[in-house]
């Protein structure tokens, strides 16, 4: 499939109708294709993971995992390096995968493959980090240490809209602090998300039976969660499938973190850069057609400013060309599947009849919908209220900067935000009154690095953190050791 210079990678005689645990083999669910959003072509065929493959998998990820640990952190940091230098070398061919697999133009390709490489170094790190602490003892004549000690088995629930940086995400910082790692990509995205991460780290000669690749569907994910073997589950997606991670998780006492949706809102003062916010709203609203956690789903704009911004938003829309991503100037591929793309357009629809106004797209063609204005938007629809994970941007006015933040709290929802003004101390004001894991002034909502502690609150997440030294506590667990003198 993957016509590029370096000749087709992964070379799909390896992969093809297989799951990746102890070597690639014959998995036991049987496969399924995966198909281009853009074209409907047929891409590729993958094993779907059986119940018994993930026991099997959890089993000798297990046994792994022990001689793994004792390995010496820096070892331990030589594989992910190695992996980041195989991605270099595939960049073309991973790139290529991320585009047709996913739907994204290859900027978001080539934006994944940086954020990975990040990843992967940030990760290797940690290895140099310190492992624990001397404690002061509880009685004298005593030493008292406490260290870090990996959770074991991780099992790592990952999503079709960024696949290979949120694998990375997880399983770099999990391998590299001594965990094993089970890894479930998307349905979607199987290929970008779990054959490509497998071949990179056999290519980085990561010992086997540490990573275990394991496609398929929910029946799938229930078995990772449920395994007895996974001490922690690692899991993005959509909030109510994270609350029905987080109840079977609870059951067997595991660690979860869970990433989940977000009601993101861009908060324009009277005295912002309108250009500048529009430029900053479009980008966060139609980046990869608004298919992010942290995409803007609300543009909260002071009424002095309403109608320049907003026309400015309009002008941002209309200039990007939606189309098949792999064709010169398109801005815009298509949604990830019929499922989505109805859904994106029920809300506008059901938001129209309430009152709303479509000022620029609006109708969708299959799953290509273009960047969409709306304005008189109201706090009762859908379009105000629900994550439509789609390009589209309702716009609400607002009187004082209170009010601003009354509004954008407005929602179960508290992953990120953006805050737009000339007078940064007001922003920031502004921005410490919002309810959300993340914000950023004068920028776009849709922010990541590998250094920052990415996560939400509310319904956005279970309060967990993954990125720096936060996956120090993510990864790991405190053990505690006194020693008495002279006994």
């Amino acid at each position: 499939m993957t016509a590029t210079s370096e000749g087709t990678w992964p070379d799909a005689a390896d992969w093809t109708g297989k799951i990746y645990s102890g070597g690639w083999r014959q998995s036991g669910g049987g496969t399924q294709p995966v198909n281009e959003p853009a074209t409907g072509e047929r891409l590729a065929e993958v094993g779907v993971a059986a119940p018994a493959d993930v026991a099997r998998a959890g089993a000798l990820a297990a046994r792994a995992q022990r001689a793994w640990a004792e390995t010496a952190p820096q070892e331990r940091a030589e594989v992910l390096l190695h992996a980041a230098r195989a991605l270099r070398d595939h960049s073309g061919a991973v790139r290529e995968w991320i585009v047709r697999e996913s739907g994204g133009v290859p900027a978001k390709g080539d934006y994944e493959i940086a954020a990975g490489l990040s990843q992967l170094a940030q990760a290797a790190g940690l290895a140099s980090l310190p492992r624990g602490e001397i404690l002061s003892p509880p009685a004298p004549g005593q030493t008292s240490y406490a260290w870090r000690v990996p959770l074991g088995v991780v099992g790592v629930i990952n999503p079709w809209n960024a696949p290979l940086l949120f694998a990375m995400r997880a399983l770099a910082p999990a391998l590299v602090l001594g965990n094993a790692v089970l890894l479930k990509p998307d349905p979607h995205t199987p290929v970008s998300g779990g054959v490509v991460v497998a071949r990179l780290f056999e290519e980085a000669g990561l010992p086997e039976g540490l990573l275990h690749v394991l496609p398929g569907g929910p029946g799938t994910g229930a078995a990772v969660v449920a395994d007895p073997h996974v001490a922690m589950v690692v899991f993005t997606g959509s909030t109510e499938a994270g609350r029905a991670v987080a109840r079977a998780a609870g059951d067997g006492l595991k660690r979860v973190a869970l990433e989940l949706g977000g009601k993101n809102s861009i908060v324009v003062l009277d005295d912002a850069d309108i250009d500048a916010a529009a430029a900053a709203g479009a980008m966060s609203s139609f980046g990869y057609q608004g298919q992010a956690c942290v995409a803007a789903g609300r543009h909260l704009v002071h009424a002095d400013i309403v109608e320049p911004y907003t026309e400015a938003l309009i002008g941002q829309a209309t200039a990007l060309r939606v189309g098949d991503p792999r064709e010169e100037g398109v801005a815009l591929g298509p949604v990830i599947s019929e499922r989505q793309a109805a859904n994106i357009e029920r809300i506008v629809k059901e938001s129209v009849a309430a009152g709303a106004r479509v000022l620029a797209g609006g109708g969708r063609d299959g799953l290509f919908y273009p960047p969409t204005v709306l304005d008189h938007v109201e706090r009762t629809m859908p379009a105000f209220t629900e994550e439509i994970f789609g390009p589209v941007a309702p716009v609400v006015a607002f009187r004082t900067d209170a009010e601003a933040v009354e509004i954008a709290n407005d929602t179960a929802y508290g992953l990120t935000a953006a805050v737009h003004s000339r007078s940064v101390p007001r922003a920031a004001v502004v921005a410490e009154q919002l309810r959300t894991g993340m914000v950023h002034l004068n920028d776009v909502s849709a922010k990541d690095a590998a250094n920052a502690p990415f996560g939400g609150m509310g319904a956005s997440g279970n309060g967990s953190r993954i990125g720096g030294t936060a996956n120090l506590e993510q990864f790991t667990q405190w053990r505690w050791m006194t020693v008495t003198e002279g006994v």
